[in-house]
């Protein structure tokens, strides 16, 4: 009896969980084409082939899902894009912008709906957009350090710079192909990124020399 009960709690946690996943699964392609008021419990239950009882059961409301389809596709990018890198043709920085951009096309769910919610500046603040505002902390906070790391030489300021200067021209690159598709080329948009910060790089060090000498 006892294995019985184990053997079934198991296949209700499982069931539970691919639930889960269905359900965020069908949210996140609804935002993407809907946007955050496009997207309603109606919708995801029609998508998702389960009753509206089963996504409250899940999440407590719509914002609460739209958060957690930011939380689950950061959860994958940042997974993706803190793999170990091994840096044999070119410079650190043009194979970690190569590793970002192709971290961002495999999850790209939550800077899609996350950039629309702080686009549109409204009066309340729903669960989805803190939990973007979250995440691109935390996304702040690996940037900087992966800068801190990989250039030593950079002094906290210039550290801030480059972290807000790489992840400003990465969003900026991504509403732009949103925009346009292929006529842009993302690779070697991002390959100038990485030439920029290389460039940058070596202006605050020669700055930093000259101030020396001095």
């Amino acid at each position: 009896m006892a294995d019985a009960a184990r053997r079934a709690g198991r296949k209700t946690r499982a069931n539970g969980e691919d639930s889960r996943e269905k359900i965020l699964d069908a949210a996140a392609e609804i935002a993407a084409m809907r946007g955050y008021e496009g997207t309603s419990i109606g919708a995801v239950s029609k998508a998702s082939g389960l009753p509206p009882s089963s996504i409250y059961w899940h999440f407590a409301d719509k914002g609460d899902l739209l958060a957690a389809v930011i939380e689950r596709s950061y959860g994958r990018w940042i997974a993706a894009v803190a793999a170990p890198v091994t840096v044999t043709d070119g410079t650190y920085a043009h194979v970690m912008a190569a590793q970002v951009l192709k971290s961002l096309q495999a999850a790209p769910d939550f800077l899609r709906l996350g950039l629309m919610l702080v686009l549109e500046r409204r009066p309340d603040e729903p669960e989805a957009r803190k939990m973007f505002v979250q995440v691109r902390d935390n996304a702040r906070a690996f940037a900087s350090e992966n800068l801190r790391r990989h250039y030593p030489q950079l002094d906290e300021r210039q550290v801030k710079q480059l972290a807000a200067f790489v992840m400003s021209a990465a969003d900026g690159l991504f509403i732009a192909s949103e925009a346009a598709g292929d006529q842009i080329d993302l690779v070697a948009q991002f390959d100038l990124i990485a030439s920029a910060v290389d460039a940058l790089v070596a202006q605050f060090a020669a700055a930093h020399e000259a101030r020396a000498e001095d």
